[in-house]
């Protein structure tokens, strides 16, 4: 991870039991880094838990997934952090499995949106750090 700034934690690690971050906290920014040598930030949510395929565990996605967007895009990033500002941005949602379809859906229609702010948006599920990718 040189020259990968985490302004929290490791980006490879999930919260712990007890910790207050994961889409059910969604005024959390969960973890933010930056990456020096390219420049990118990444803001990082967490699903610890299992996709169960509801409603209540796809509409907290949705509203973290807001709060993450209105963080970026309403300006508190750049008045918060003024040196990252205008930096490439992408979120990133980790969770331990692939989402369910539903879900699916929801993030690709937002990251169809958010393209058009130059926003990325990535998904990676424990599955990938499994098979080395």
């Amino acid at each position: 991870m040189r020259g990968k700034i985490a302004l929290e934690l490791n980006a490879h690690t999930f919260p712990q039991p007890g910790e207050q971050r994961g889409i059910e906290h969604t005024g959390v920014i969960d973890l933010m880094t930056h990456d020096a040598r390219t420049g990118e930030v990444e803001l990082v949510m967490f699903e610890p838990r299992a996709w169960d395929g509801g409603e209540e565990q796809l509409f907290q996605l949705q509203e973290k997934m807001n709060a993450y967007l209105s963080f970026a895009l309403d300006g508190e990033f750049a008045e918060t952090y003024p040196q990252l500002a205008g930096q490439p941005l992408r979120v990133v949602l980790r969770c331990l499995d692939v989402p369910p379809p539903e879900a699916v859906e929801f993030l690709a229609a937002v990251r169809e949106q958010i393209a058009f702010q130059e926003i990325d948006l990535e998904v990676r599920y424990r599955g990938d750090e499994i098979e080395g990718r």
